[in-house]
């Protein structure tokens, strides 16, 4: 679609200067993005990208964000959060202007978000006169160097390589003007805390800052709290959690089947042509269930967190340009990357977190599209699965759901009998075995789940759950159930019908022998009893029918209401929902009790002269009547992770329980490794090594950089020259003060004493030789003296 066909636009004249500037920024339309007012390149951009309609998210935070508001934005995976701070950043950057530093920051978490982020960039970017960098770890440090010299607008960046620069080359971030955190609470998860607070400590007062997150641990708000002035805290699709097109299909499988599972989704249900990903508990499952899937003659690649960078790009680029259907990751994948063609997730290992599961699910079935996640269910994960249901706010009724259900044994038989063939191979049973000791720390250190869940999974019968429907659609095509019931219906009336020929002694029909013989004449001899006991079990079968029909004439009909409240009284048991198996009202009026008893005791030992309250006392009343209070907001919207231990305070010889290795172990200082700011914060010590001062000197930075600005570069002076030197000789001195070995570089004095003490050497074995010769000489004219004697 052209510009010209876009409603709300029309294009001036290019001839006419003074029409196109009048006209350059388009009229607001209804329901695009022209109604936010944005300027005709960042339109142009947004447009080119394929974007028409804002989602909701954008549609709420894009206005906040131009008006200078700082925001907290939470909002469900794929609902369009890039755009939401990609283009307010556009619309205030505008263009770039000189030689000044970086005007914007955008931190992620992972590698794979920042170049996905950095893509993005230049995608709506396209028309705007800005220079973006990126800024990655795991990369050669030197060339980010040299980046950070060509004074860019935008620094995408993931926060411990960037703090690195930062600390390695003294930078001042006073001009940064825009700062977002994507995705922040994996950010505080993946422990970048230390990190973020001295970023943060080192930007300007000035800033606006934008934080988007699925959800909102209590690190984030005490962050946000303390980094973010008046912020605006933005809740969308929190509720439902998962897309409203994502389907869930859970199948239960025994442990050993995990992998023949796996081969039979993707070969009988996965359509052709579709693209997967295939979630697995460590990086050594990724290696084994790859080699599976070469064996069964399925396409597919992998990445993991120890995988070399330019690996991990070409691997996520061959999935990306649809050479393969299946990617294998870890949780590295989980948070943010974006795959638009996604059609199906499957969940080899089940996540120990409800949060963790919700984001690798939400890979797929983003932007309106239609999804469907399969996530296999052994013994170990039962616990979990319920735990998940609550988190999701669903009933779990195994009896009802068509969600949960099992492979048919005709499918999953023949891939497992292959599958078992595949590992036996010598060529693999090295990476067998890593994967089931990994799986087995995997275990150990996945989050256990609540008594509760375990306590109810006790309760139910998983054994019993029928075939997936969508399996029973391949088998049986369609009207998958009716001709599946049927197929049942005669399978169970031939089984009934069914009379063995023979008893077990008398297998072995041809042979003589006397087992055989004794039940014949058995069979002769009760045959006619047989016969009257069959006869009169058929005349008790229609008496009895006649006395059931003859009761119920005789007796009063009542109604079927009420039989199913006489049921319900006597029979069934009391239903409970499921908000109250997890609701301790007791103990909570216990606890309020005990506070409201602790509160009345202070007040009445309180000096009311010089006592000074924490808060104002018209504190409740200002939060009410205030409009928007992000400490209320936060409060409702926060989830608490985990306890984090680092936190606590450490102390020499303190000890806690390790769950692996069953005993325990000293606890490791925190602050080991590790040098303190000046704002405070403890950081690794790698981060200040003097690289950047060697680069510089090596490239000569300085002299290019006043070269390019047209000023005179500074003299060098003899001291300036030989600092290099100096250094070598001073480290040196320091080796010989030390007693250490001296290096090949030496003083005047020293050269000659090893001169002259070379000579001495020299002499001495000449004298010591001709010494030698001369006795030798004397040896032997003695002996001849001898022999002629």
């Amino acid at each position: 679609m052209a510009f010209d066909e876009l409603p709300g636009f029309d294009l001036p004249d290019a001839s006419n200067s003074s029409e196109w500037k009048d006209k350059a920024k388009p009229p607001k339309a209804k329901g695009g993005f022209q109604v936010m007012g944005l300027s005709f390149n960042v339109i142009k951009g947004i447009t080119k990208r394929g974007y028409k309609i804002p989602t909701p998210v954008q549609r709420k935070t894009i206005p906040m964000i131009l008006e200078g508001r700082n925001v907290v934005a939470m909002a469900k995976t794929g609902s369009g959060k890039t755009a939401c701070f990609l283009i307010p950043l556009f619309e205030k950057l505008k263009a770039r202007q000189g030689n000044t530093n970086a005007r914007a920051l955008i931190l992620s978490p992972t590698r794979e978000l920042a170049v996905q982020t950095f893509k993005f960039i230049k995608e709506i970017g396209k028309y705007m006169d800005l220079q973006t960098i990126l800024v990655l770890g795991g990369d050669p440090i030197n060339s980010q160097f040299q980046a950070m010299h060509t004074c860019p607008d935008i620094i995408v960046a993931t926060p411990g390589r960037f703090l690195h620069l930062c600390v390695e080359m003294d930078l001042k971030l006073s001009s940064i003007e825009y700062v977002v955190f994507d995705e922040a609470d994996r950010l505080f998860e993946m422990g970048f805390g230390e990190q973020l607070n001295e970023t943060l400590n080192r930007l300007p007062e000035s800033k606006q800052m934008v934080m988007f997150s699925a959800t909102l641990p209590k690190m984030l708000v005490d962050f946000a709290k303390a980094g973010l002035n008046d912020p605006v805290l933005i809740r969308l699709d929190v509720d439902s959690k998962l897309p409203e097109k994502l389907s869930l299909k859970f199948v239960h499988i025994r442990p050993d089947e995990r992998y023949s599972a796996l081969i039979s989704i993707l070969k009988y249900i996965v359509n052709e042509g579709s693209q997967t990903v295939v979630f697995v508990a460590t990086q050594h499952h990724v290696e084994l269930v790859s080699y599976v899937l070469n064996q069964a003659k399925i396409s597919n690649t992998f990445i993991y967190s120890s995988m070399d960078p330019s690996a991990r790009k070409i691997n996520t680029a061959r999935f990306r340009l649809n050479k393969v259907s299946v990617l294998i990751v870890t949780d590295i994948a989980a948070r943010g990357i974006d795959i638009p063609q996604l059609d199906y997730v499957v969940n080899v290992h089940f996540p120990g977190k409800p949060k963790l599961f919700v984001h690798r699910v939400g890979r797929c079935a983003r932007a309106g599209r239609h999804g469907t996640a399969f996530s296999l269910v052994s013994t170990d994960d039962e616990a979990h699965l319920l735990d998940l249901y609550l988190f999701l706010n669903r009933t779990f009724d195994i009896k009802k759901t068509s969600e949960i259900g099992t492979v048919p044994p005709e499918v999953l038989e023949d891939e497992h009998e292959a599958v078992l063939r595949w590992l036996a191979n010598q060529h693999i049973s090295g990476v067998l075995n890593t994967a089931t000791n990994a799986y087995k720390k995997y275990l150990s250190t996945r989050p256990v789940a609540s008594a509760d869940a375990n306590k109810r999974v006790k309760a139910i019968n998983f054994n019993m759950i029928p075939a997936l429907h969508d399996f029973n659609e391949y088998l049986f095509g369609d009207k998958a159930d009716e001709k599946k019931d049927a197929l049942h219906v005669s399978l169970l009336t031939k089984m009934q019908s069914y009379r063995p020929s023979g008893t077990i002694f008398e297998l072995n029909t041809h042979q003589n022998s006397t087992q055989s013989e004794v039940m014949k004449n058995k069979r002769r001899e009760h045959g006619k009893l047989i016969e009257k006991f069959q006869e009169k079990s058929q005349q008790d079968e229609v008496v009895r029918h006649d006395l059931i029909d003859t009761m119920e004439n005789l007796l009063p009909k009542s109604t079927d209401t009420e039989i199913s409240s006489t049921f319900s009284k006597v029979v069934s048991e009391r239903k409970r929902n499921i908000d109250q198996l997890y609701d301790n009202k007791k103990k909570m009026k216990k606890i309020k009790m005990k506070r409201l008893k602790k509160a009345k005791l202070a007040k009445s030992i309180r000096d009311t002269e010089n006592y000074i309250p924490y808060h104002s006392s018209d504190k409740h009343t200002e939060e009410g009547l205030a409009i928007n209070s992000f400490e209320r907001q936060a409060q409702n919207a926060e989830l608490s992770i985990s306890t984090n231990t680092q936190d606590m305070h450490y102390k020499p010889g303190q000890k806690k329980w390790d769950r692996i290795k069953k005993k325990m172990v000293s606890v490791e200082n925190p602050k080991a490794g590790k040098i303190r700011t000046e704002s405070g914060i403890w950081i690794p010590a790698t981060y200040k090594t003097g690289r950047y001062a060697d680069w510089k000197e090596k490239t000569k930075t300085e002299d290019m950089v006043h070269q390019e600005m047209g000023l005179e570069a500074p003299k060098r002076t003899e001291e300036a020259i030989t600092t290099q030197w100096k250094r070598h000789n001073l480290k040196e001195e320091i080796k010989k003060r030390a007693g250490g070995k001296t290096g090949e570089m030496k003083t005047t004095d020293q050269i000659v004493r090893e001169r002259l003490r070379l000579e001495l050497i020299k002499n001495r074995e000449k004298v010591n030789k001709k010494v030698k010769d001369h006795n030798r000489k004397r040896s032997a004219r003695q002996q001849k003296n001898k022999q002629r004697r």
